[in-house]
């Protein structure tokens, strides 16, 4: 009996931060319905799932990251109503439903924090005694101490801003209550769950001291990574496995080890994890290599990833520090074909596939990300890859928002020639590249298998084949010779002869 791929393990999936992606009501600010129109698009580019970054009831302390109510839709974003028909309308253009679920922190404006300001339910977050001192040394991921006084002179423990408390998921209230937010948008038809902050949620028991370099993301940390995670893992798998249409999770997993993100994605808990090993690469031939290699050997259902919304856009990071600025756009779309060849789903960010680059220059009193407050400044935050989406026209907000309302975050006036519209009339685009690239992969899907196998290359490139489709990318300086072929079936850059010019990647056909 042949068992059917289910549609996850190779899909492609387009995170959208809902905030920048498209702005239906006029206030400058994305929204579900803005997401609504723009589905058509979605479904020309050729992916196969939509991840929708939080649009739950939100301060906006932290972009959506801070839920005050985990059951709704924030008025900024719209309603239940247009998200269940967003959900509708997406299902009718064959496009899945991933939504992103925050169990770590809540907002400080949650009921239940508000309530234990008061006194009552405390043991829902992790309020500790500490005197003048907060209780121990541990720091905030945005910098500074990671507690914060309450009004009573207790301390309440916050991984990211003060304004998300991390909840205590040694109390059993915290478990049924986040079982319940997962049924109540499963009945509502989502097909996944992306978890922020996977690896958090349980801290060392007695939150020990701990040196600064062990607060980092490791698998060996008191703060993170601890055991009695996979257990919450577990219970979750059991409720998506209740639900028809193979839904799935996806855990946001920061770990110094793969063998520690294998843990995550055992037979019985999620379904799959990020990969950021490959997106933290640099562009380097031995490093990719390294990393495929690893991420194969230890990860049964891999995931690929180059940018999102909280890292500098990879078109940006690849040309860092060089004179040559087409080499940065050279590389994204060589790096794209390699991840898009690999076995496993690939994870792509909006605007991505109009080769939108970071922006590195927004005025300080336009930012908004609580990394750039905490600093004061010293850390630019992630604005910069989340400035809204240029759809057309030649000036802000270029279609992003109705009747020239400014965007939340300014346009580059430079993004003029990078708008949906401009690229969609031009067949060398990036856009048009990546539809390319997303039609000749959904082609091939059938016919590759989850092996891959090295093939000889000269210094600085990488060969590999899976099944008919061999994947050449040079990360070097100079031409490389092809392998064996009959034909090319797609180059990020035109591809003649017998040579494979340096920052470039191409998929070949062996018969």
């Amino acid at each position: 009996m042949h068992m059917e791929t289910p549609w996850w393990r190779d899909a492609v999936v387009y995170e959208i931060y809902v905030r920048s992606f498209a702005d239906a009501s006029g206030d400058g600010v994305g929204d579900l319905a803005g997401i609504r129109q723009h589905l058509p698009y979605l479904a020309e580019l050729g992916v196969d799932a939509i991840w929708l970054t939080p649009f739950y009831r939100s301060p906006m302390a932290d972009g959506g990251y801070d839920v005050a109510d985990y059951r709704d839709v924030d008025p900024l974003f719209g309603t239940l109503t247009d998200f269940d028909a967003l959900v509708a309308d997406a299902h009718g253009h064959g496009l899945r439903v991933i939504v992103d679920i925050v169990p770590n922190h809540s907002s400080s404006e949650h009921e239940w924090f508000k309530a234990a300001l008061r006194g009552e339910g405390r043991d829902r977050y992790l309020f500790r005694d500490g005197g003048d001192l907060p209780p121990n040394n541990w720091q905030s991921t945005f910098s500074g101490p990671a507690w914060t006084k309450a009004p009573d002179g207790q301390w309440y423990l916050h991984l990211f801003a003060p304004e998300q408390p991390d909840f205590n998921w040694r109390n059993p209230e915290v478990r049924d209550e986040f079982l319940d937010v997962l049924r109540f948008w499963l009945d509502r038809g989502v097909d996944g769950f992306r978890i922020d902050v996977a690896m958090g949620l349980y801290k060392a028991e007695g939150l020990p001291d701990t040196p600064p370099e062990d607060q980092a993301f490791k698998a060996e940390s008191p703060i993170w990574g601890q055991p009695e995670v996979h257990e919450v893992y577990r219970e979750w798998r059991k409720v998506l496995d209740s639900y028809p249409g193979e839904r799935m999770a996806v855990g946001e997993v920061w770990t110094d080890s793969p063998e520690d993100l294998a843990l995550y994605i055992r037979p019985d808990e999620l379904h799959q994890s990020f990969n950021f090993s490959w997106l933290e690469a640099p562009w380097s031939a031995p490093a990719f290599r390294k990393i495929i290699d690893e991420t194969l050997a230890t990860v049964t259902a891999p995931t690929w990833v180059l940018s999102n919304h909280d890292v500098v856009r990879h078109v940006t990071r690849y040309g860092e520090g060089l004179v040559n600025s087409t080499t940065g756009p050279a590389r994204a779309r060589a790096a794209l074909l390699a991840m898009l060849a690999l076995p496993g789903s690939a994870y792509l960010y909006q605007g991505e596939e109009l080769g939108l680059p970071e922006v590195r220059d927004l005025p300080s009193e336009s930012r908004q990300d609580p990394i750039f407050a905490r600093s004061e400044g010293t850390l630019p935050g992630r604005d910069g890859c989340r400035v809204p989406i240029p759809w057309s026209g030649i000036a802000e907000p270029y279609g992003f928002s109705p009747d020239g309302a400014r965007p939340w975050l300014p346009q580059p006036a430079e993004w003029a020639p990078l708008t949906a519209e401009h690229q969609a009339s031009d067949p060398g685009s990036t856009l048009g590249f990546y539809q390319e690239a997303l039609r000749a992969r959904r082609e091939l899907r059938g016919s590759l298998g989850d092996e891959i196998t090295w093939l000889d290359s000269s210094e600085g490139a990488l060969f590999f084949s899976r099944g008919p489709l061999t994947c050449v990318i040079n990360c070097g300086s100079e031409p490389v010779q092809l392998p064996p072929h009959d034909r090319v079936l797609i180059g990020s850059a035109p591809v003649d002869g017998y040579l494979l010019p340096p920052d470039t990647a191409a998929w070949l056909h062996t018969p």
